[in-house]
């Protein structure tokens, strides 16, 4: 993505990239797939994180817009420049297969999962990526 577009101080960069998610999921950019970069570091916060949208009961236009019903959106935080190369490639080798799976997981599941919201999403630290389902606490996921 071009400088001029990212919306991003010069010292910040995302890790991954659509292209790296799209491809990895098989799809693109749709209703049933939304996409977003963020433009502001989280120390603490996911790097990347998907929820899932059930569907849910609007009246005259609150809430949700039938179209979003049953959708995955994923988001990616920026992080400092020296450290995009390492998050890139555990992101790649370990969270973007698991991301692919949970999504399959979602679409596929039971309704009973599918009628509530769920989330999951991956954190970086000194090195150790670690993963968090439904808003629960950080668990650590063992490097090859």
């Amino acid at each position: 993505m071009p400088a001029r577009n990212r919306r991003l101080p010069r010292h910040l960069s995302w890790p991954l990239t659509t292209t790296d998610i799209c491809s990895t999921l098989g799809e693109t950019p749709s209703n049933a797939l939304q996409l977003s970069f963020g433009s502001h570091s989280s120390t603490d916060g996911p790097l990347l994180q998907a929820r899932w949208k059930p569907p849910i009961g609007s009246n005259y236009g609150n809430g949700l817009h039938p179209n979003w019903w049953s959708s995955v959106w994923i988001s990616v935080s920026p992080l400092p420049n020296g450290e995009r190369a390492a998050a890139r490639q555990v992101l790649r080798e370990q969270a973007l297969p698991e991301l692919r799976q949970w999504v399959d997981n979602a679409r596929t599941g039971s309704e009973a999962w599918a009628l509530s919201r769920h989330s999951i999403s991956w954190n970086l630290t000194s090195q150790a990526l670690h993963v968090s389902h439904d808003e629960q606490p950080y668990q650590p996921v063992k490097l090859p």
